[in-house]
């Protein structure tokens, strides 16, 4: 276990993130520790909680109580509604994170789930997500989004745009840098000498020859084989309808895929409750849930903390992994 604790941003307090944190802590307590990063008022009522100055203390706190260091917010929580004058609160808590971690006081950062929209109304939020956002906070120009399971690790080269936008997104470039960052983050945060990378196709049937797409043949192929000659472990590219059944996975230790939906549909369905988002590229260490804010059951004791559970668990593992 690493000696400092897990820096854990708070989230869209409407959601259901301040329920998982509190459910998170109980199942975890002093095994892996980790400081809460929000207003306390936001915590569900009752919640054994202690107020900290230093992340250090979470240690001895975490065993009787949820350690908290505060970041303020202009006003309490309505579940299922958030506040436009909380918005800049979630980004403060995020940006404390990134502080504490960039500063050596938490060993990583796991980042409960925001309301985009939310903080584009209150805030002015000008990135598309978490991921961007980190990026940008660390002053790094690409980073890899990647989903992890025990199961299944993937990674979508082109993320959060239109379907229709992804064939010119889709570049020799961004997939090139897309699978070198994959292989470096597999070596150094997950301890693979060696990574086997699964590559997909972006058409049908991998493009069938050029029958229902030339993408494969004329970039693809060529780039997974430049990048062999290097000494990458790739293979591909791969019809995307046979990489993911349980024989397929066991020959890959990641899924490199085209678009979003082409990596998220098999995880969430391998794992939907296990699954880990994982940014690779970064500085430091950072993980969060693989799910939303679910505003439909904010508030009413039902949000399962599996996803974060396991993203707190990843976290640790990979700040350890790092050293």
């Amino acid at each position: 276990m690493t000696a400092r604790p897990i820096a854990l941003s708070c989230g869209e307090p409407s959601g259901i993130s301040p329920e998982i944190a509190v459910k998170a802590w109980a199942a975890l307590r002093g095994s892996l520790p980790f400081v809460w990063l929000g207003d306390p008022r936001h915590l569900p009522q009752g919640t054994p909680h202690r107020v900290v100055a230093d992340p250090a203390e979470a240690g001895t706190v975490s065993a009787e109580a949820l350690p908290v260091l505060p970041v303020p917010f202009a006003a309490p929580a309505t579940p299922g509604a958030p506040a436009p004058e909380n918005a800049q609160g979630v980004i403060d808590a995020i940006m404390r994170g990134v502080d504490l971690v960039q500063a050596g006081a938490c060993s990583a950062l796991t980042t409960a789930p925001i309301h985009k929209k939310a903080l584009k109304d209150g805030a002015g939020f000008a990135f598309p997500g978490h991921t961007e956002f980190l990026a940008h906070l660390a002053g790094v120009d690409r980073v890899v989004m990647m989903l992890a399971a025990p199961g299944l690790r993937v990674v979508p080269v082109t993320i959060h745009i239109a379907l229709a936008e992804v064939p010119k997104a889709l570049t020799a470039e961004l997939l090139e840098e897309t699978i070198r960052i994959t292989d470096a983050g597999l070596r150094r945060d997950f301890g693979l000498r060696a990574p086997r990378i699964a590559v997909a196709g972006l058409n049908p049937h991998a493009g069938e020859g050029g029958a229902m797409g030339r993408e494969e043949i004329e970039m693809i192929a060529p780039l997974i084989g430049r990048l062999r000659a290097e000494g990458f472990d790739l293979r591909g590219p791969l019809p995307a309808d046979t990489m993911f059944h349980a024989g397929a996975r066991a020959g890959y230790d990641v899924a490199v895929c085209m678009y979003h939906d082409q990596a998220l549909i098999p995880i969430k369905t391998v794992d939907f409750a296990g699954g880990v988002n994982v940014t690779l590229g970064l500085p430091f260490v950072r993980t969060s849930p693989d799910h939303g804010t679910a505003f439909d059951i904010a508030g009413k004791g039902l949000a399962d903390p599996a996803s974060l559970i396991a993203a707190l668990k990843m976290a640790q593992e990979m700040a350890a992994a790092r050293g």
